[in-house]
């Protein structure tokens, strides 16, 4: 599993690629002829670039469910709504699709994100509402979520 690291301000060009900072390409450079997919988020209004062996991962947990059940037939068309293969050309520039753009209401100040193992790619106005609005306070949510992951640690163990 990639583990990316860092949040980023770019810019795009007027033909909507976005230009990778030095320090996410780098840390790309292993999936870069592999190739990537892009999509919309499923929980906030931005981006979600996969390395091809992270999609490759998800699309395996995701295609072991049931097609013959409604729910799960409609979440596997709406999660793949959109989704694109793209590419990061010689100079680590990223077109990204304008029906994207216009989902994530991308311009021209692009906030990079790694979440882990994928990177989200937000406009710059929406990142920094979503971090500074955020509904829970952050010290609480740590709290749940890391006090869930620590149980399931010692349960493991």
């Amino acid at each position: 599993m990639i583990n990316l690291i860092g949040t980023y301000n770019c810019k795009s060009d007027a033909k909507g690629r976005l230009a990778f900072p030095a320090v996410i390409k780098n840390q790309l450079e292993n999936s870069f002829s592999d190739g990537f997919v892009i999509k919309k988020s499923v929980f906030e209004p931005c981006l979600e670039l996969f390395p091809m062996a992270e999609w490759n991962r998800v699309s395996h947990q995701i295609g072991t469910l049931n097609r013959f059940t409604r729910t799960n037939n409609s979440f596997i068309r709406r999660f793949n709504a959109g989704v694109k293969i793209v590419s990061i050309d010689a100079n680590g520039r990223l077109l990204i699709p304008k029906d994207l753009l216009e989902f994530a209401g991308v311009q021209k100040e692009i906030v990079v994100s790694s979440t882990i193992n994928i990177l989200e790619i937000w406009s710059k106005h929406r990142y920094e509402n979503s971090i500074n609005n955020a509904v829970e306070d952050f010290a609480a949510l740590a709290e749940k979520v890391m006090s869930i992951t620590t149980n399931i640690q010692k349960d493991v163990s």
